[in-house]
């Protein structure tokens, strides 16, 4: 699991680590069942305090992301919630806010950029099916 801080954005630490964690679940990264860093290690990976881990996996617990077993570590929970749901769709509003906001730097409109992104949708998409024909016959 790979979680990088920045001291210089301003957002607390353990913020950061919850909304890393957030962003690799909803973008199943970390699936569920999948074991996390145990406290003094992340707390080491990322040279801060153990609280600091502990605080943001309490409130990861809290929200229903993660839960604990007993002397065996940290998981991720089972999130087929409205809270993965919602978490995916604040990641694209994020990513369509900076794509319109490059499009409107660059002097494109909007009939523009949703042209662009139809031909690039059916281009991914005719990736994906050749690679999921590829596994099928291969499975």
């Amino acid at each position: 699991m790979l979680i990088e801080i920045s001291l210089e954005d301003g957002v607390p630490i353990y913020r950061q680590i919850v909304n890393q964690v957030k962003y690799l679940v909803a973008s199943r990264q970390l699936v569920p069942d999948d074991e996390l860093p145990g406290i003094r290690m992340l707390a080491e990976q990322l040279l801060v305090t153990p609280n600091t881990v502990v605080k943001a996996y309490r409130e990861l617990e809290h929200e229903g992301l993660i839960y604990k077993r007993q002397g065996a570590g940290t998981y991720v929970a089972d999130v087929a919630s409205p809270l993965a749901r919602k978490e995916q769709k604040r990641i694209l509003n994020q990513r369509a806010d900076a794509l319109l906001a490059d499009a409107q730097r660059l002097g494109f409109s909007l009939d523009e950029v949703r042209e662009l992104l139809d031909r690039r949708h059916a281009t991914l998409k005719k990736s994906l099916d050749k690679v999921i024909t590829q596994e099928q016959r291969d499975g």
